[in-house]
């Protein structure tokens, strides 16, 4: 997949794409439809399939000091949409200049001029343009007279429920992680470089691998039984996280900690993928170290059940 952070002076291989654009952040089932749209049309007109992002989010640009709560990293975002198999992405550069530009300034200088599109899928509740003065509607009748096509493609699940990052980052801070997963179409994870900690995790017979959360959406501060996966290789492995601040040992910083079953190693700089599959129970002090070890044991025997069994589902199922 190729990558480029600029819709000017593109080489001619890059563009005439059939693309689908959004934020596509957690690339979702609705996200995906969109992408299947543009697909559909990149085979009828024997084009590249593109996604087209905008970087950084714009409601990121405009409040630089409002917390990211993404669903998903960047980099993950374009793993996935490798693997789906997207052939150009373009993270075009949210800055002043776009910002400022109206509905038809975006079309003719980002997607006509810029990028060359032939075709373009969108969410029916798109908007584009400087106070998001354009939407999917606007953007098919610029298509006519620019000369491109423009799908507009619902958000819905055959339940009825709509799919967006929104009702995930809302599910997610309602420890609803099985909602989640049903519209990310996997399970929400969070991946980042394990750090030193203070090591309690080892005085207690309980060693635990750090992450910082960073960017991501602060999920419901608990306990969650799940997985990770070490570097992107081999098999994930089943665990107990907590995720919050540790109050029993007066912790400030708000992190993910897991503790891998049956797992002996140094995973310090390594990378994990860890993924929130079951919520087991909200965080809280405990009055002593001893008393939280004995509510850990606890926690892992759930985790150890639920996570079995949710195994055993999906190899009968």
């Amino acid at each position: 997949m190729e990558i480029y952070d600029q819709y000017r002076n593109l080489p001619q291989t890059a563009r005439g794409a059939a693309i689908a654009m959004g934020n596509f952040d957690g690339v979702h089932m609705g996200h995906r439809k969109v992408i299947d749209s543009a697909r559909a049309a990149a085979r009828r007109l024997d084009a590249p399939l593109g996604v087209a992002v905008f970087n950084p989010h714009p409601k990121q640009f405009f409040a630089p000091s409002a917390p990211a709560e993404q669903v998903q990293s960047d980099a993950a975002r374009a793993r996935l949409l490798q693997e789906l198999g997207v052939d150009i992405l373009y993270r075009l550069p949210f800055e002043r200049s776009m910002s400022l530009m109206d509905d038809r300034a975006f079309v003719r200088d980002v997607l006509v001029d810029g990028l060359g599109v032939r075709h373009v899928s969108v969410g029916a509740d798109f908007h584009y343009g400087r106070n998001r003065v354009g939407d999917a509607q606007s953007l098919r009748a610029f298509g006519e007279e620019y000369g491109f096509d423009v799908a507009i493609v619902d958000l819905y699940g055959e339940q009825g429920e709509k799919y967006s990052s929104t009702a995930v980052r809302r599910a997610l801070k309602e420890g609803d992680v099985h909602t989640a997963a049903h519209i990310l179409g996997r399970p929400w994870s969070v991946e980042g470089l394990v750090l030193r900690g203070a090591q309690r995790g080892r005085t207690i017979g309980v060693p635990t691998a750090n992450l910082a959360l960073g960017d991501y959406v602060r999920p419901r501060f608990g306990v969650y039984a799940g997985h990770a996966r070490i570097d992107g290789k081999g098999p994930a492995l089943p665990g107990v996280i907590n995720v919050g601040k540790r109050p029993t040992v007066d912790g400030a910083e708000e992190r993910l900690e897991i503790h891998l079953f049956d797992f002996a190693g140094d995973l310090y700089g390594r990378t994990l993928e860890v993924t929130l599959e079951h919520f087991l129970r909200d965080e809280k002090k405990f009055d002593s170290l001893d008393a939280l070890k004995a509510q850990i044991a606890r926690d892992m025997k759930q985790a150890r059940a639920l996570l079995h069994n949710t195994a055993k589902v999906d190899r009968t199922g």
